[in-house]
């Protein structure tokens, strides 16, 4: 299990959502490239991207953001949002991303579906953002009437490998997760799952390990970013080398303008 800090890209800035609602927006740093660089500092191996504004435009709109990125680190990026056509995967794959994320395009373009695993494998994750259950598409703004389990099993079936499951109606509001979630997602679509959305504590992290046979990653963004627990100790705790007893233990994090001082 490993963590990948989430950056989202909106307006050329890195923010989050509330419940991935435009009107809700909140900016943690005015350049996404640096933002990513201070991960990379705090000891993160992968981030995890989200181009909104592709989200919302359906095609990728921050692709030289992400190519800025992967030039001036050494992470692993896992970047989604638009991404419609295998066009727009090859121009993702061009830059060096290690995993491309599709969402809306599974869903209404079974063809396109197919075709994009048979060709790229495994470097490409299906994407299921839902609410209450229901798959939810076009920047989680309009639902599909599609149990997320019954997508989850067809993705599975078709042959993808990796597979993000996010809980929109907990995402960005630092409320907890529910491990037994995952674990059902995982059942379904037969493979672990990377874990989105609601993760508040390092608690939450420890308690995604002990279904870790379940779980392949877990993505988190606004609790690191308003320093409920540091990269570091989120890495650790993905390792299992943090448990519930010493989670106090764990120290305070760094504010941006101290690791900007580094």
């Amino acid at each position: 299990m490993y963590l990948l800090p989430a950056i989202d890209i909106l307006d050329g800035r890195a923010v989050r959502l509330e419940q991935g609602d435009y009107s809700k927006v909140t900016v943690y740093h005015d350049d996404p490239v640096l933002q990513a660089q201070l991960f990379e500092e705090a000891g993160a191996q992968w981030l995890h991207v989200v181009d909104l504004d592709g989200a919302r435009s359906g095609q990728p709109d921050n692709i030289e953001v992400v190519e800025a990125i992967l030039r001036r680190t050494s992470l692993k990026v896992e970047v989604g949002g638009g991404v419609r056509s295998l066009e727009a995967i090859a121009r993702l794959a061009d830059t060096g991303a290690n995993r491309v994320v599709l969402g809306t395009a599974l869903v209404r373009q079974r063809d396109f579906a197919q075709q994009a695993v048979e060709e790229y494998e495994g470097l490409l994750a299906a994407g299921i953002d839902a609410r209450h259950g229901e798959v939810a598409v076009d920047g989680w703004e309009q639902g599909a009437a599609l149990s997320a389990r019954d997508f989850a099993a067809r993705m599975g079936a078709l042959g993808y490998q990796h597979l993000i499951y996010t809980d929109i109606t907990r995402d960005g509001m630092q409320t907890g997760i529910d491990p037994q979630a995952y674990e059902a997602m995982a059942a379904a679509f037969g493979r672990p799952v990377i874990a989105s959305g609601g993760v508040a504590s390092l608690a939450d992290i420890v308690a995604l390990a002990q279904v870790g046979d379940a779980i392949e990653g877990v993505i988190a963004g606004r609790a690191i970013y308003e320093g409920a627990f540091t990269v570091a100790g989120g890495v650790a705790a993905c390792e299992g080398v943090l448990e519930a007893g010493s989670l106090a233990a764990e120290e305070q994090p760094l504010t941006l303008d101290e690791l900007e001082r580094r």
